[in-house]
C-alpha cells in the first residue's frame, strides 16, 4: 500500500556538501519553503564522514540535493522511518532524483498541493553470517555485490533458492539487486531494466567465465544465500559503500526488506521510460560541468 500525498511541515535539507551547486539549490528550495510557512532544517552530507547522521525528529520530508549517490545515503537514514525522500538534480547521473534547477519552483507548488504521488520501491535486507552466526545486517537499496578484491583473478560463487541449488557463477563477481538497482551496476553490466516497482530481485554475474551468464529475474518473496569460495581476496559491497572482506565458510543471505523507500514523484505514469530513454540517448557522466 502506497502512503498517500501530503503537505510537509518541517523538511530537512541535505545537499551534497562537496558540490557547490547542491548547497546554492538548497538555499533556493528553503527560501521556497519558508514563504509556504514551512519549517526547514539543514544537514550538509559529507561522504568522507558517511557514520554522521541528521536530528530526523519531526521531520515529514527529506529533500535530497546532488545526484543519485546522495540520495542512496538518504535513502538509507529514511527509509527505516518511513520518511520519504525528495530528489533534486545537482549531480551527473539522475536515475533516482526528480526535479532539476528549471523545475525547482513548480515543483514546490505541486508539492504544497499534494499534487504528486508516492513511489514506494523495495528494498532488500542481506546478512552476513560467518561460522553460522550472524555477523552483519544491511538494507540495501540499489545491490549487493560480491566480488574480487584487488587480485585480478576470477572468484567461485554458489548461489542457493529456498527450493535449493540454483547456479555456480565463476566470474569477477555476483550482483543481486532490486528493481532500482537494475539501473546501476547491474546495467553498467549487462542486466536487464526492471521498473522501479517490481518487487523482484535480479541476479547477475559479473564478466562471467565459462559458467552461466543470463540475468536471473527471481519471483517477489525469494530468499538467497550466496556462498563465495574464497582462494584470494574477496568482498562484500552494498549499495557501494566500503567492502567487507569475506572468509571462507561465510554464507550472505539476501531477501526482501520490511521497509520499503518512498519517493515523491512528480511524473506521469511513464516516466521512468522516457527518463531512461533520454539517459540512454545522452550520456550524462560525459557532460561535465564546473560542480562536479
Amino acid at each position: 500500500m502506497h502512503p498517500k500525498p501530503f503537505t510537509p511541515k518541517n523538511v530537512l535539507l541535505m545537499p551534497n556538501a562537496a558540490v557547490s551547486k547542491a548547497i546554492s539549490l538548497a538555499h533556493e528550495l528553503e527560501r521556497l519553503l519558508n514563504d509556504q510557512n514551512v519549517f526547514t532544517r539543514w544537514f550538509p552530507y559529507n561522504f568522507e564522514d558517511w557514520e554522521r547522521v541528521p536530528d530526523l525528529d519531526g521531520i515529514d520530508m527529506v529533500t535530497v540535493f546532488g545526484g543519485d549517490g546522495t540520495l542512496l545515503r538518504a535513502g538509507h537514514i529514511c527509509a527505516p522511518l518511513g520518511i520519504p525522500i525528495l530528489g533534486v538534480q545537482a549531480g551527473r547521473l539522475g536515475f533516482l532524483v526528480e526535479l532539476s534547477e528549471k523545475d525547482l519552483e513548480a515543483g514546490i507548488n505541486r508539492l504544497m498541493n499534494k499534487d504528486y504521488h508516492m513511489e514506494s520501491r523495495m528494498m532488500l535486507t542481506a546478512e552476513l553470517y560467518s561460522d553460522d552466526q550472524l555477523s552483519r545486517s544491511w538494507d540495501v537499496i540499489n545491490e549487493a555485490v560480491i566480488c574480487r578484491g584487488k587480485d585480478v583473478h576470477p572468484i567461485q560463487v554458489r548461489v542457493d533458492l529456498r527450493e535449493g541449488y540454483m547456479n555456480s557463477y565463476m566470474s569477477d563477481g555476483v550482483i543481486v539487486s532490486t528493481a532500482t538497482g537494475s539501473t546501476a551496476y547491474a546495467l553498467a553490466s549487462g542486466g536487464p531494466v526492471l521498473p522501479p516497482e517490481l518487487r523482484n530481485m535480479l541476479i547477475l554475474p559479473i564478466a562471467p567465465h565459462l559458467s552461466f551468464d543470463r540475468a536471473v529475474v527471481l519471483a517477489e518473496g525469494a530468499e538467497v544465500d550466496l556462498y563465495p569460495t574464497i582462494n584470494h581476496d574477496v568482498v562484500l559491497s552494498i549499495d557501494g559503500m566500503d567492502p567487507v572482506p569475506l572468509k571462507n565458510g561465510d554464507r550472505i543471505h539476501i531477501r526482501a526488506n520490511q521497509q520499503s523507500l518512498n519517493m515523491l514523484r512528480f511524473g506521469e505514469p511513464n516516466y521512468f521510460y522516457r527518463d531512461l530513454a533520454a539517459m540512454m540517448q545522452r550520456n550524462p557522466i560525459l557532460e561535465m560541468t564546473k560542480y562536479d
